[in-house]
């Protein structure tokens, strides 16, 4: 499917395909659809307009210009380093998870693994959606504005979700 395809090479791997993408995630258009068409994965100006105005969680923007392409958040590859501008969050924010991982998260709180940043939702039905993807879900409830308040820095990507680096134990309510 054409939303994976592009969630893998402008998040995680551009190089599987043979692209560069600069500090803030752009990919060239024009260039990603020659490299992708090369490797075999069929993709069209057209598929990539459909993408981009169907996603329900907003993953990819297209420059103001039209002739690049991004994935809005959640990247681990370190081509990718987007400059968000610090945002102070509400009280509490949400994160959504599979059970099995509780023991480990109660060990060392949240951390961003393989991605930039830990994610979290505004609202818990969504962190809910999130966690199911891995298992039986469970919310988590962040006391942001705590942390916020002792120095620890939240941005918020264009598609809403919530980034901070780590959440320690002590901001977790289980």
């Amino acid at each position: 499917d054409t939303s994976k395809f592009l969630s893998f090479v402008l998040r995680h791997k551009p190089e599987a395909i043979g692209i560069v993408l600069d500090r803030e995630g752009w990919a060239d258009i024009d260039k990603l659809i020659l490299c992708a068409q090369k490797a075999g994965k069929r993709l069209t100006r057209a598929l990539l307009d459909t993408v981009v105005a169907t996603s329900d969680k907003k993953r990819f923007s297209y420059s103001s210009d039209g002739r690049c392409i991004r994935a809005v958040q959640g990247h681990s590859t370190s081509q990718v380093a987007i400059s968000f501008a610090e945002k102070t969050p509400p009280q509490f924010l949400y994160h959504g998870t599979a059970s099995r991982f509780l023991d480990e998260i109660k060990k060392q709180g949240l951390i961003a693994g393989e991605r930039h940043y830990v994610h979290l939702s505004a609202d818990e039905a969504t962190a809910r959606k999130v966690g199911a993807r891995h298992g039986s879900p469970v919310i988590l409830t962040v006391k942001a504005q705590e942390m916020a308040k002792r120095g620890i820095p939240f941005w918020q990507a264009e598609n809403g979700v919530w980034l901070t680096s780590t959440v320690a134990v002590e901001f977790l309510e289980w």
